[in-house]
């Protein structure tokens, strides 16, 4: 699926339905993968940046002292998250898919909560143009292309 040239307003409409077809096909590998995303980042479970040393280990490998979208000092903005690029709650299959994962700061984290990744492209880009970039740099353009086969029957575990 070539998604270079479509409108946002499309975009969001591919999202919903590919992601709703896929969702609907969930496979109990699916529902073990996304409990997995829990136990490898938690575990108490009350702290959003990781408590398994593994856990731990990857968000040191992957981020630096600021966060990639407000460049702003971590420490300044509550720390860092560990945060699905595709929303776990609509994506569980992509939970464990370390290509779906960054580190951002909590404050990004929470501005960006459950949103497509379209979705909050368009809410940055009109909201916080400044930011858009950052964002758009991030996209993660394989894993939305890889949706389409994902709804493929013949493609699904």
């Amino acid at each position: 699926m070539n998604l270079e040239g479509k409108e946002l307003g499309e975009l969001f409409r591919l999202a919903d339905e590919i992601g709703g077809k896929r969702y609907h096909r969930l496979t109990p590998q699916d529902f073990e993968d996304y409990r997995r995303f829990d136990y490898w980042r938690y575990v108490s479970g009350d702290f959003e940046c990781g408590t398994t040393q593994e856990s731990k280990d990857w968000v040191k490998d992957h981020s630096d002292w600021d966060c990639p979208i407000c460049e702003k000092s971590y420490s300044k903005t509550g720390g860092k998250t560990i945060d699905h690029k595709l929303p776990r709650a609509q994506y569980p299959w992509l939970s464990l898919n370390f290509e779906n994962l960054w580190v951002i700061c909590r404050a990004c984290n929470q501005r960006k909560g459950d949103m497509h990744w379209y979705e909050y492209e368009h809410y940055m880009f009109t909201r916080y143009p400044v930011l858009y970039l950052a964002v758009k740099s991030a996209r993660p353009s394989k894993l939305l292309r890889s949706l389409n086969d994902q709804t493929n029957p013949e493609t699904i575990r």
